[in-house]
């Protein structure tokens, strides 16, 4: 931008004046506004707001799995409409960025993902009370013994709970109610609140580094980001508590209720959080709407001639002297600008790694805490904590002190570059040993070990019933797991062959078990609600854990420095573009397909599938654990070979094409100077003030 702005367009307004009515100088004003600090913090907040957002429905996918009794891939299908959102209007918002007014486009962004979360409430308003799948039993006479070994327990109806008898006959709407598709509105909710958050990272990131000192700019982008972190680590906690409060809660007796936050039946009050996240995000909206279209660069308003300006506030623009969006240029110049953008080899392989990366990532996220519960025998709500309260600070950390270290050591291009590769193969090779971590198959009956209890099934199928069960006329499509005294569970305590119990609720205990009793050598007859314990599964789990944090730890380090590669690499009239399409690039070809085909894998690992509780498959109760854990980790570590490979590949491009005191490159900028009078004048056209103008930065980074 011209150093030196003339009166000319101010002179018929008044001076700047304080409360008695004296001329300010512009310079003070200008110092008293801090806008730059004030956008630093409503960006820092909104990215807080949005990550609040994003983890609390990531934290919170497995009880909406079990809510809606649907499949991981659905819930991958969910997940991803997050990203189709932002595919509709990412390229959009990124190309026009710097010709809009960025802080109220974040506005009105942040009003959308606040208006998505309170969609994605309205199911719990709509459907009825949870009723989970259960054995139906019968009483006895003295009311105080009930049995499920019997004829009469083979009704098959599970029933809810608020009742032990058996349900006979079915609700004419049941059939309706079971297979609605009220889940599409958390769909559709999800889908907002991608359309809301497509601006704030593309637009938000670019107004920081348009106004501030190039020295200033990662550590001020790292600063946002990692304060930003504290978002995700809030709604990891607050999913961790909201899933361990029952779904209905205040409408259902609690004490009623037979199972615990570790049955894969249990459904947390999944929509409460989102209450507050919608909140959260509106709040976020406020402070842009006040927050002006552009600043001066950081730095220049010591070097502004006061004479030049005597009337000005510089920290205000005149809406009449802003620069008007004519939409036909836009779109004439969008191809040649797309086409410059991946003319850069650079950016190109930058992208290629982005999508690598975001499968990754996004596959890990979504479907952590399924892992840890099923291969640790963890509930979900304590997963969820120890995700919010360690591995997340550590990566506040790691992606804070990333951005230190580059202001630090004043690292070039070439610098970050090695800085980040080495950091991720190195984070790479700890996630290998991820597969250390193993943890023994569910011993259940009839699916992973025959009724006697010796060798484990080569083939599961048609095995549900023994001799030991035979006369008790169990329903196989049951699921109300028992664990033996003989450390077996049992899908169901009819399938255990008890024909007694005592006490009521959780404290349920069955006894007189002819499997138990025929596999338990001494060890006695009875059987408890629940799964059996693993004893190795839950000594392997902080190994597991601090293994976890540490690569975590690694891997945030490097990501703030490969962050600024792209910025680096590209002209500074391109960067707000360039960020637009690497997220989108990432988002469509990582976050939309990887939870939906990770989902889909992990749904073929399932070894019993739930029952709604009007017929029909719901979701999984139970996985064949190895295989999980095999299906899991290994697409984790694949996709994350191709992007050490990539890391490799964009090392030596920019170590080619950056190297230092390369005199080949300065005879090529010295040849250019003289013939790049006409891009300088259509560049002096469009470019904000405050940005970069100069023909030698241009060149640079190109």
């Amino acid at each position: 931008m011209d150093k030196t702005i003339t009166t000319g367009k101010f002179k018929d307004r008044p001076p700047l004046q304080d409360s008695n009515g004296s001329v300010v100088p512009a310079k003070s004003g200008c110092r008293n506004c801090s806008k730059l600090k004030i956008f630093l913090g409503a960006l820092a907040f909104s990215f807080f707001a949005k990550g609040l957002s994003g983890s609390y429905m990531k934290s919170m996918s497995s009880q909406i799995e079990r809510r809606f009794e649907i499949s991981s891939s659905i819930v991958g299908i969910i997940d991803g409409s997050f990203e189709l959102g932002n595919l509709m209007v990412m390229i959009l918002v990124s190309y026009l960025g710097p010709r809009v007014h960025r802080p109220k486009v974040i506005a009105v962004g942040c009003l959308i993902m606040s208006l998505g979360a309170f969609l994605s409430v309205m199911p719990q308003f709509l459907m009825g009370r949870y009723n989970y799948e259960r054995i139906a039993v019968t009483v006895d006479n003295s009311s105080t013994s009930v049995s499920a070994c019997s004829p009469a327990s083979s009704v098959g109806h599970p029933v809810s709970d608020t009742t032990e008898t058996p349900n006979t006959m079915k609700n004419p709407g049941c059939e309706k109610t079971s297979n609605s598709y009220l889940w599409l509105f958390v769909l559709m909710g999800n889908l907002l609140r991608g359309i809301g958050e497509a601006p704030v990272m593309p637009l938000g990131v670019s107004y920081i580094d348009d106004f501030s000192k190039e020295e200033n700019s990662a550590f001020y982008i790292g600063l946002v980001r990692s304060s930003g972190m504290f978002g995700p680590t809030l709604g990891f906690l607050l999913g961790s508590f909201c899933a361990s409060l029952w779904v209905d809660i205040g409408i259902a007796d609690i004490d009623a209720i037979s199972i615990n936050p570790k049955d894969t039946r249990w459904v947390g009050a999944w929509w409460l959080g989102l209450l507050i996240c919608g909140a959260v995000n509106f709040i976020a909206s406020l402070p842009f709407w006040f927050l002006p279209y552009s600043l001066l660069k950081e730095g220049e308003e010591q070097n502004l001639k006061i004479s030049h300006l005597p009337v000005q506030d510089h920290c205000k623009i005149d809406p009449s002297v802003q620069p008007q969006l004519k939409f036909s240029e836009a779109v004439k110049d969008f191809l040649p600008t797309l086409k410059k953008l991946f003319g850069n080899s650079v950016f190109l392989v930058y992208v290629f790694l982005t999508i690598l990366q975001y499968n990754s990532l996004v596959g890990l996220i979504t479907y952590e805490t399924k892992f840890m519960e099923q291969q640790f025998n963890v509930s979900v709500a304590r997963a969820i904590f120890l995700v919010g309260v360690i591995l997340l600070p550590i990566t506040i950390l790691g992606m804070f002190l990333g951005g230190y270290l580059i202001k630090k050591f004043k690292l070039d291009i070439t610098g970050i570059t090695k800085f980040a590769c080495i950091s991720f193969i190195v984070a790479y090779l700890l996630n290998l040993l991820y597969f250390t971590c193993s943890c023994e198959v569910l011993q259940l009956a009839g699916l992973t070990v025959p009724y006697s209890g010796l060798k484990q099934l080569s083939s599961p199928k048609n095995s549900f019933m023994a001799s030991c069960n035979a006369d008790c006329s169990c329903e196989v499509d049951q699921w109300d797991p028992v664990c033996g005294d003989n450390g077996i569970t049992y899908m169901t305590a009819c399938f255990a062959g008890c024909t007694s119990s005592t006490g009521t609720g959780k404290n349920m205990v069955f006894h007189n078990c002819s499997c138990v009793e025929a596999q338990g050598h001494g060890l006695g007859n009875s059987a408890v609600l629940g799964q059996c314990q693993r004893e190795s599964c839950t000594k392997a789990f902080p190994y597991f854990l601090a293994l976890q944090t540490a690569c975590a730890f690694i891997l945030a380090l490097g990501g703030t420095p490969t962050y600024m590669i792209m910025f680096r690499s590209v002209s500074p009239d391109l960067k707000s573009f360039a960020v637009g399409i690497e997220t989108l690039g990432g988002r469509v070809l990582g976050g939309l397909p990887a939870p939906i085909y990770f989902g889909a894998l992990i749904d073929e690992t399932c070894l019993k599938w739930g029952t709604k509780s009007c017929g029909g498959s719901g979701s999984c109760r139970v996985y064949d654990t190895k295989a999980f854990r095999n299906v899991y980790l290994g697409l984790i570590a694949g996709l994350r070979a191709g992007c050490s490979l990539l890391y490799i590949v964009l090392f030596v491009l920019i170590m080619r094409r950056f190297k230092p005191d390369d005199k080949e490159m300065t005879d090529i900028k010295n040849a250019e100077r003289p013939t790049s009078k006409e891009p300088a004048t259509v560049n002096k056209k469009e470019i904000l003030p405050g940005a970069q103008t100069s023909e030698e930065s241009e060149e640079t980074y190109m």
